[in-house]
């Protein structure tokens, strides 16, 4: 069973992706911050994390960085209700797989872990 690190401060949305992803068969993993993401990390590498931007404790743009640093190479979909081009276009270039605007459906979000050969929908 793949793992998954939700990685948002908003327990709404934590709560909204941890059922869409278990109801997909994943293994759920939560962070409420940016530091907690980093720590899970640091104890454990998911198959993939998905972060929003907006966090207190360490953003999304310093988690993609620090995974850049690590050389770490986990699949992070952004998910963020703050889509401006420059910030998608910024998240792409740190890494990041896929750029999402929140709210999210089920169908988007399972296609992008398709395309990541992690889900097959």
């Amino acid at each position: 069973m793949p793992t998954v690190i939700v990685a948002d401060d908003s327990m709404f949305q934590r709560f909204t992706l941890s059922k869409m992803l278990k109801d997909m068969d994943f293994e759920i993993m939560e962070a409420k911050n940016g530091q907690e993401c980093l720590d899970i990390i640091a104890g454990q590498a998911p198959d993939v994390i998905l972060l929003d931007l907006n966090m207190p404790a360490r953003n999304g743009f310093e988690i993609l960085e620090e995974l850049q640093s690590r050389k770490m190479n986990i699949p992070t979909i952004v998910i963020s209700a703050d889509i401006q081009e420059s910030s998608k276009k910024r998240c792409l270039d740190m890494g990041a797989k896929a750029v999402l605007g929140k709210p999210v459906s089920q169908e988007n979000l399972a296609a992008i872990l398709n395309e990541l050969s992690l889900y097959n929908a």
